[in-house]
């Protein structure tokens, strides 16, 4: 293989391995390995477009880049950045519709700081966040197709889910709210313009809580699809949901009054759940 195609699958690998789905990623052959790679870079430069402190008009043109970027590349016309990411469509069959869904959802986050979403708004961005990058991942770990959409449906949205809920204090730092209005309505929190007084409420638990049982049924259901698959194709996500299930376990026993403390799972926690889980 030459020099040109070697580095950007080294580049890709070296944005991937700050992620804490690195180790889930390496147990993959390599072939499929060096594909999540290439899915992941895309998902992590377009994600930096959103978090980054910019112009919102500026990082909406960047994202449309973005978008015209993926219509060369299925068009056939692939600009050298996307090479690596190219060889992987063709070889996984990866959609079109997936990788701008993701784009569509980093925009959410661009428009306007996402506080208090209606509930169905809330689903789409989890749907467009996170379950599209599912939607691409189950093709890479070789899935039958219905049982793979459903497991990216629900696993996506299970990892998604459980990500707002440990980074509430983070993501209101920057001036967002993910919780959704009807869960904050519920609890009696009115005040969503100001994410941090609203999760400085003394009913703010009884907002999480529904949530917490969202992402609670979706790891149900997502351990359920995979309790049917083939062990092999299923060996990544599998160390995925005990991550981040564990992380769910932890958040919700901490519970959600401030001050909050953080939630994260060391690197040797997730390394004993790659050694037990991963291995067959």
């Amino acid at each position: 293989m030459s020099a040109v195609t070697d580095e950007p699958a080294a580049e890709a690998e070296q944005r991937a391995s700050g992620s804490s789905f690195y180790l889930a990623m390496r147990i993959m052959p390599k072939v499929q390995r060096e594909a999540m790679f290439e899915i992941y870079s895309f998902c992590r430069k377009v994600d930096d477009i959103a978090d980054e402190a910019g112009p919102r008009d500026v990082r909406l043109d960047q994202l449309q880049h973005w978008r015209n970027d993926i219509d060369a590349l299925y068009g056939g016309t692939p600009p050298p950045h996307l090479r690596g990411l190219a060889s992987v469509v063709r070889d996984f069959d990866l959609q079109r519709e997936d990788f701008l869904a993701i784009i569509d959802g980093m925009e959410m986050d661009v428009v306007a700081d996402i506080r208090a979403p209606t509930l169905s708004t809330f689903d789409v961005y989890c749907d467009r966040v996170a379950s599209a990058v599912g939607r691409l991942s189950v093709r890479v770990f070789g899935m039958e197709t219905q049982a793979g959409l459903a497991l990216a449906h629900h696993l996506g949205r299970a990892l998604q889910i459980t990500n707002i809920l440990r980074d509430l204090d983070e993501d209101a730092a920057i001036g967002r709210l993910y919780l959704p209005r009807e869960a904050l309505a519920d609890a009696g929190i009115t005040t969503t313009d100001n994410p941090a007084a609203a999760l400085a409420s003394s009913t703010i638990g009884q907002a999480c809580a529904p949530i917490a049982a969202r992402a609670e049924r979706h790891f149900a259901e997502a351990n359920a699809i995979m309790a049917k698959c083939p062990r092999r194709t299923v060996r990544t996500p599998r160390v995925m949901a005990i991550a981040y299930r564990m992380i769910l376990n932890r958040l919700m026993a901490r519970g959600w009054q401030p001050p909050r403390q953080p939630v994260r799972l060391r690197r040797s926690q997730f390394l004993w759940i790659f050694l037990r889980h991963a291995i067959l």
